[in-house]
């Protein structure tokens, strides 16, 4: 199998002050084409650590990615340390590249100084795949039958040039076949999900490979990888053992292809010509925020209240003052108020709600518990569910969890 390392450059990477998320869209698309991510490295901007961590990478591997390091500031010297690796003696002005940072400063309204220009110098004995959204190219050194890939740090930028990149790929080198299929589930935990389904999972043929990607939002996406085998042949052999998951799993299977919750309840209410509203309490509008990244989703979700105050309960989603002081504002009568007072108030045919300690605790509550309350034409239904996380993770797990009980009323109605 053909190998990889991915490389990132920046003393901001090393000191946490940005988070590196080129490395994990790149390793999906190199997985994707079957080449196998051996090494993932970061390291300062430093001159003598950059050529020397290059220089191993690409006598152990066949592909070498890089991102970071390349920009017009004097603090980049990620392109001097391709020239030393490259053999090249100098530089050439890459005519393709700087007619770019023409045409992109001009769209910018900005002038293009000599310090812009000047990224299209690149090492005379480099190739170049030209970056359409920036002004730093891709530099491409090859070595031996090996080669290393200098894309930009800037995460949109790299997005667009991996198309090119991976073309690039494969015009020189034969990546080995392999076919992916993916299995998304919510409400069991990865630890038991594994138990579940172990039987299952050990009669899986050799050249099957079953892997546990845990996420607080998504579930845990299962994902059976074939490798090195005829697609179709892979397609009907994993077809025939997931009729043999789908009855072990049951409803926490809510999608056999990549997906979310939120555009799973998007198709369910869409199919069936029905809308939705939310009333989020400890949420604070993450239920609408999810249900909103969905392309279309005017077409169903009608609106929100972000009722994080008591008043705003009271005012707009009329929940009785006696049922809060008699409960409490986390509570099963509240959640199952504010679901059918935002129903009430939009017209819409379900709502979901949601009330909860994302952090801290009550006289009645520990800390992480959230009650759900979803309202639709069956009537009104609440549950209560506990995490233990951070404010953030539990917002995000309040959210999600909110949206599966949504999808498992629907499908059951």
């Amino acid at each position: 199998m053909i190998s990889a390392c991915i490389c990132t450059i920046g003393d901001e990477i090393l000191i946490g002050q940005i988070v590196d998320t080129n490395s994990s869209m790149i390793a999906r698309a190199l997985q994707d084409k079957g080449i196998a991510v051996r090494r993932m490295v970061s390291f300062g901007d430093d001159g003598d650590a950059i050529l020397s961590n290059l220089d191993k990478e690409l006598n152990d591997n066949d592909i070498i990615i890089v991102t970071g390091g390349l920009g017009p500031t004097k603090d980049d010297i990620t392109r001097e340390s391709l020239r030393v690796l490259s053999g090249s003696r100098g530089y050439k002005r890459d005519a393709a590249q700087e007619a770019e940072i023409r045409r992109i400063l001009s769209s910018r309204g900005l002038d293009a100084l000599q310090i812009n220009l000047d990224q299209a110098l690149v090492p005379d004995n480099c190739e170049v795949i030209v970056n359409h959204l920036g002004t730093a190219p891709i530099i491409i050194v090859s070595r031996d039958g090996h080669r290393l890939y200098s894309m930009p740090g800037v995460p949109y930028e790299t997005a667009g040039a991996l198309g090119d990149m991976l073309s690039d790929i494969d015009s020189h080198f034969s990546t080995e076949d392999i076919y992916h299929k993916t299995i998304m589930t919510y409400g069991i935990a990865e630890s038991a999900l594994s138990n579940l389904i172990a039987p299952w999972e050990d009669a899986l043929p050799e050249w099957l490979h079953l892997s546990y990607l845990p996420d607080p939002i998504t579930g845990v996406r299962l994902r059976l990888s074939a490798y090195g085998c005829d697609h179709a042949v892979a397609e009907k052999v994993i077809s025939e053992r997931l009729e043999g998951l789908k009855e072990i799993l049951g409803s926490y299977i809510y999608s056999m292809q990549d997906d979310s919750l939120q555009a799973v309840v998007g198709r369910l209410l869409k199919e069936r010509c029905e809308t939705l509203s939310a009333a989020e309490s400890c949420t604070g509008g993450e239920i609408a925020h999810l249900l909103t990244t969905v392309s279309g989703s005017s077409a169903y979700f009608l609106g929100s209240v972000t009722s994080y105050a008591i008043e705003v309960k009271q005012k707009v989603l009329a929940v009785p003052a006696q049922l809060i002081n008699e409960h409490g504002v986390v509570s099963s009568e509240v959640a199952a108020a504010m679901a059918e007072g935002v129903r009430r108030l939009t017209g819409s045919t379900w709502a979901v709600a949601t009330t909860g300690l994302a952090e801290g605790d009550d006289d009645r509550n520990p800390e992480g518990t959230v009650w759900v309350g979803i309202s639709g034409p069956n009537g009104t239904f609440t549950s209560r569910w506990q995490y233990k996380s951070s404010r953030q993770i539990n917002i995000k797990r309040f959210a999600a969890t909110a949206l599966n009980e949504l999808r498992l009323r629907i499908i059951n109605y």
